[in-house]
């Protein structure tokens, strides 16, 4: 069964552009679109959506409240963000509402694809552009404490971080480190609960602030 997409986008331009990219996809489709958050969340109230693909940018709701929307109404789907808007403030915004994902619209088909299957795999995906402002806007603050005691890390979740932050997936790290996959995803639940990070991104943000990577 392909996995059902939901394009929120206001330039029909762009919505007819990616619905043109999978026209023929075995693995996704795309039924459903809507030109603002106010139009996806009458669509999410009747139909069958597994991801959900949105602007930011947009008339009547925008992308963050719409985030907002569906943390709070539809916890369960998958949101990864379509923008042109390759600035911390927009990106951090998103990842701390919780979308799972942050490309860019010069993104080609194969990376959008790819993107589709990481985060339907459970993973956070960011373009390199994107990931490039993540940590360099950490870079350029200082480093904040954080108030709660932290609890160490130890040398193997320091190593699966770094791998974690240079972007290997859990099968890659699970092959280099000779564990098996289920022990990687028990490393990385460790891992977000010690940091009180909420996802990968903020793991990476964890490393960078410090020095781990």
């Amino acid at each position: 069964m392909k996995t059902q997409i939901l394009l929120v986008d206001d330039h029909e331009m762009i919505r007819d552009a990616i619905k043109f990219y999978f026209a023929d996809d075995p693995d996704y489709e795309i039924n459903y679109e809507a030109s603002n958050g106010l139009e996806a969340l009458e669509i999410l109230a009747t139909e069958k959506v597994d991801l959900v693909l949105t602007d930011i940018n947009m008339p009547e709701m925008d992308g963050i409240e719409l985030m907002k929307s569906i943390r709070k109404n539809h916890s369960h789907l998958y949101v990864m963000v379509l923008s042109m808007f390759n600035e911390a403030s927009y990106i951090n915004k998103m990842i701390s509402l919780g979308a799972n994902g942050y490309i860019l619209k010069n993104t080609g088909k194969n990376e959008m694809k790819m993107a589709f299957d990481k985060i339907m795999q459970g993973q956070d995906y960011y373009t390199q552009e994107v990931y490039k402002t993540i940590v360099d806007s950490i870079a350029q603050k200082e480093t904040k404490q954080r108030l709660t005691l932290e609890t160490p890390l130890t040398d193997r979740e320091k190593e699966i971080l770094v791998m974690i932050a240079n972007e290997h997936s859990n099968k890659e790290i699970a092959d280099k480190l000779y564990i098996s996959v289920r022990t990687v995803e028990s490393h990385k639940r460790n891992l977000l609960e010690k940091t009180g990070c909420k996802n990968v991104a903020g793991l990476v943000m964890y490393a960078v602030e410090r020095g781990i990577i």
